[in-house]
């Protein structure tokens, strides 16, 4: 069995862990904003580059596994339940912000595009991906909620 979160809810601790790491990352990416804001480019390129590179990580390691084993197996069947319509619209922004962030991450910073594919214009990506990792951010505090606390 996993060992007991420490928010004081029926969640485990990688999950108390998690979302107290995702709104954490959260606010860092808003100074992070401020910092490319203030013209501070390449602190702004190290924090936002960190954030994403952080977020794949617990993607990866929590939020795909708890996925997979207690929502996907109840899909489509159990969608008009909040439980799984709710961790379905999660995962499907959450999963679009993070594909965007590394996009904005590979096709402004590097050349690993050709150039035909990598970024000019950066403030209109930069900006969607923010306001949809903070779309999917609230989304998951509701997920949180629905799932641990009665």
């Amino acid at each position: 069995m996993h060992r007991r979160g420490f928010l004081g809810t029926a969640a485990p601790f990688y999950a108390d862990l998690a979302l107290v790491a995702e709104i954490a990352m959260g606010f860092a990416l808003v100074i992070g904003a401020y910092l490319a804001r203030t013209g501070r480019y390449r602190s702004h390129k190290w924090c936002q580059s960190a954030i994403v590179l952080l977020n794949f990580a617990v993607i990866v390691l929590v939020m795909v596994p708890s996925f997979r084993l207690a929502v996907a197996p109840a899909i489509p069947e159990n969608l008009g339940h909040a439980y799984y319509w709710l961790s379905t619209l999660h995962g499907a922004l959450g999963g679009t912000a993070e594909i965007g962030a590394l996009y904005v991450l590979l096709a402004a910073g590097t050349s690993v595009f050709p150039e035909r594919l990598r970024l000019t214009r950066y403030k209109p990506w930069m900006r969607g991906v923010l306001l949809l990792w903070w779309v999917a951010l609230l989304l998951g505090v509701g997920t949180y909620v629905r799932w641990y606390m009665p």
